[in-house]
């Protein structure tokens, strides 16, 4: 169980921000943290971690209390049982794929788990190279190994998938989904993309202007949240009939005919992404 409820005023924004969260996330669960830009996602992936410090409040993780304000307790991030994958994927650039998996390993641990990993990620073949030789695809894969290396009981996943293909998103989002529960995880994760969310989570956490708006499971959230709201899903196109305008489009795991005008039709290929804005019926 993971319960947050804190407080943190951000100056250097241009303007003060304020952010409070209060929050409750049981043990194995996959919540997605969702909402627009800028309004604390990855604030509060932080926050647990201990790379931000609140002004005032508790967090309380693993069964222990990570933060306290009275109690004057703020454990360091080296010290939670937290594995961390960063938009950027953060590999050390002169290591191999193996090397930056030991990097990782705490000191006395047993060795066997790299090889494991290895085998999960399906990292073998270029376990010997190094990152600049790596596809976005398999350096998501490395980071998502290296983060595991530690055996965390928590996993941050900030915008993990953002960067992908829709083709490769699908395939990562199995192998993030195998390895919560090969590895008992909690997993907190950042996404913009709805479908994504749907597939992935248990329960999906809608941020708006530093807060907490809406909490629930992903039919929950999108029916009733935003039932009355537009939304924007990315999707990639599968095929185009230019002689009835139009396109079929792989939206997740689902593929759906829309039309379209003439004019949206030009230069429209197909493999490229498409955004579409789309309106829950009433």
């Amino acid at each position: 169980m993971i319960n947050i409820a804190v407080n943190k005023n951000f100056e250097e924004r241009g303007g003060d921000f304020y952010i409070n969260f209060k929050l409750a996330i049981n043990h194995g669960e996959l919540v997605t943290i969702f909402g627009g830009s800028g309004v604390g996602k990855t604030t509060l992936l932080r926050i647990i971690a201990g790379l931000i410090t609140p002004d005032s409040g508790s967090l309380e993780a693993c069964s222990e209390i990570w933060f306290h304000d009275v109690q004057k307790i703020n454990v360091k991030p080296q010290k939670r049982n937290v594995g961390f994958v960063f938009q950027d994927f953060a590999l050390f650039p002169h290591l191999s794929v193996r090397d930056n998996l030991l990097f990782a390993l705490p000191k006395g641990d047993d060795i066997a788990i790299i090889s494991c990993l290895i085998e999960i990620m399906e990292l073998g073949h270029i376990q010997n190279r190094k990152p600049e030789t790596l596809s976005g695809g398999q350096k998501q894969r490395v980071a998502l190994a290296r983060a595991l290396v530690q055996k965390p009981q928590i996993l941050l996943l900030d915008e993990p998938l953002s960067s992908l293909d829709s083709s490769m998103r699908f395939k990562l989002q199995n192998y993030l989904l195998e390895v919560h529960k090969r590895f008992d995880l909690t997993t907190i994760m950042v996404s913009h993309d709805v479908a994504e969310t749907i597939k992935m989570s248990d329960r999906v956490v809608v941020i708006k202007d530093g807060m907490v708006a809406t909490y629930g499971t992903p039919l929950e959230v999108f029916s009733d949240h935003y039932s009355k709201e537009k939304s924007i899903v990315k999707g990639a196109v599968l095929a185009i009939d230019k002689a009835t305008n139009h396109v079929s489009v792989l939206l997740g795991t689902q593929v759906v005919r829309i039309e379209l005008s003439k004019e949206k039709l030009k230069g429209l290929q197909v493999g490229n992404e498409i955004r579409l804005e789309v309106k829950a019926a009433l």
